[in-house]
């Protein structure tokens, strides 16, 4: 379901959270998201957790992380501008494509072996406490790209399925359950559903699929205003938001006639959960207004800075798992077909300063050994010109488009999955550890140790406790956590491997 368990419950916030201010248009955007969560979920029964061939329960391995943060770099992020770079050359007009592989010099980190793009100074000196992947590749799955690799990356499936595939977190929250039962297991952080382009895309992998509406997300796009999704409208007293509840659970009932008694008591407990939540002192791990002044600025390089705040607050009061991104609006941020340098540059900015401090601050208070940290993207890129005059067989001999002609063509372009970059932390990952490597010249793919979708999801689900074969019962069939339940943990990223 789209709209968060609290936010549902509270009736006003997550309208507000997306800039709808008057009550009237708060319940017309609560049923719309309502009709598309019900239109979009399974409608069968209660799926049932498989046991193994011969009925004995699936054996799980030992837990090495109790939370996992997903720090997800919306857009495609390009690996030869963080996190493996390449031959640097500076701008300069004329200069032929071939030659510009990074657009940042390198930089050297706390770990000897390891370099990484300038600009991202502070994520370099808490590399000794996790594992640099240079080696993730990605399948090129055809057209409509970051809807699809999203999609693949989110529920480890590439779409279309003949069944809502759950988001990682939504597994999470189904077979782990929550840590503490007043708040949500699935916390999504960053990313609005709405107004911002492809948000049917967004929202197909943004759900708990046919786990039900108690194990979907709780969307929180702006962290800054994330305590008045935990909290009744303003000036509302008991009675009435009692009278409101009660309206929202005949609402809900009446709206979703087709679904299966499973899909309405699943949305009944979702609100049961939301209205726990709404009454208990943790709710205050949502309000970074309480967050000490020095701490906040060392995080606060804007939305995305505040989310990696909120998500360790999170973490501290008892969720399971927290996504924060930097959110994914074509031709946006990571989607950098235009202004590559430049938009890099800026991005570099929001992100170094929190995720370091992030990793920091799990490791003064204890978290970060049970805490796993990933950072990750849909895929890479590589350089190529776009949108300028010689794009067409016209007018390629008067404008040529193999050289740089303007600082907007400068920066990394196309799309490539031949290997990308993932950072990963705590939950009994190695530390300062360098996994995988890219050729040096183009096409730069992985050549060595190459890990895909699959084996990364069977690796989190391994630190999390779960085995990549867990399965439930869905229209008569097994459906895996991972595809086909054949996702291989790899070990050589875990100590004591």
């Amino acid at each position: 379901m789209q709209t968060s368990r609290s936010d549902v419950d509270a009736g006003l916030g997550f309208a507000e959270g997306l800039g709808v201010t008057s009550e009237r248009a708060a319940r017309r955007l609560f049923l719309k998201e309502l009709a598309t969560a019900t239109s979009a979920a399974w409608l069968g029964g209660a799926p049932r957790l498989l046991r193994g061939a011969d009925d004995t329960p699936v054996a799980h391995p030992a837990a090495r992380a109790d939370s996992v943060i997903v720090l997800w770099m919306a857009g495609g992020m390009a690996a030869p501008e963080t996190f493996d770079p390449k031959r640097y050359h500076p701008f300069e007009i004329g200069t032929p494509i071939e030659k510009v592989m990074s657009t940042f010099p390198a930089i050297d980190t706390a770990v000897d072996n390891i370099k990484i793009c300038e600009g991202l100074e502070q994520i370099g000196q808490v590399l000794d406490r996790g594992t640099l992947i240079r080696s993730h590749v990605l399948p090129d799955l055809g057209s409509i790209l970051h809807s699809r690799h999203q999609y693949h990356w989110h529920t480890g499936y590439v779409p279309p399925q003949t069944v809502a595939a759950p988001h990682i977190g939504a597994w999470m929250a189904r077979i782990l359950g929550p840590r503490n039962p007043v708040i949500p297991a699935f916390i999504n952080i960053g990313q609005r559903l709405e107004g911002i382009g492809e948000q049917e895309e967004i929202k197909a992998f943004t759900q708990a699929g046919f786990l039900g509406s108690e194990f979907g997300p709780m969307n929180l796009p702006f962290p800054e205003e994330a305590a008045r999704a935990v909290r009744p409208p303003k000036g509302m007293d008991a009675g009435r938001f009692a009278n409101r509840e009660r309206l929202f659970r005949r609402l809900a009932k009446a709206r979703a006639p087709a679904a299966s008694d499973f899909q309405q008591e699943s949305l009944a407990r979702s609100l049961e959960n939301a209205h726990r939540l709404l009454e208990a002192p943790e709710r205050t791990a949502f309000d970074l207004s309480l967050e000490p002044r020095e701490s906040f600025d060392k995080y606060n390089t804007g939305r995305f800075g505040q989310g990696c705040l909120l998500a360790r607050r999170l973490v501290e009061a008892g969720a399971r798992y927290v996504e924060v991104t930097t959110e994914y609006i074509p031709f946006i941020h990571w989607d950098t077909h235009a202004n590559g340098h430049e938009t890099v540059d800026r991005l570099h900015k929001e992100i170094d300063r929190p995720i370091a401090t992030l990793i920091r601050d799990l490791e003064a208070r204890g978290l970060l050994d049970r805490t796993l940290v990933v950072l990750a993207s849909e895929f890479s890129r590589d350089m190529m010109i776009e949108g300028v005059p010689g794009s067409t067989a016209r007018d390629q001999a008067t404008a040529p488009t193999d050289k740089l002609l303007e600082m907007k063509h400068y920066g990394m372009h196309r799309h490539f999955t031949g290997a990308s970059c993932v950072l990963m932390f705590g939950g009994g990952i190695r530390k300062g550890v360098l996994y995988g490597e890219t050729a040096p010249e183009r096409p730069c793919l992985a050549t060595k140790n190459p890990i895909s979708v699959r084996d990364l999801h069977a690796s989190i689900y391994t630190a999390m406790g779960i085995s990549p074969a867990t399965a439930f019962e869905v229209e008569r069939r097994p459906f895996y956590v991972t595809e086909d339940g054949r996702g291989q943990a790899v070990q050589e990223l875990f100590t004591n491997a």
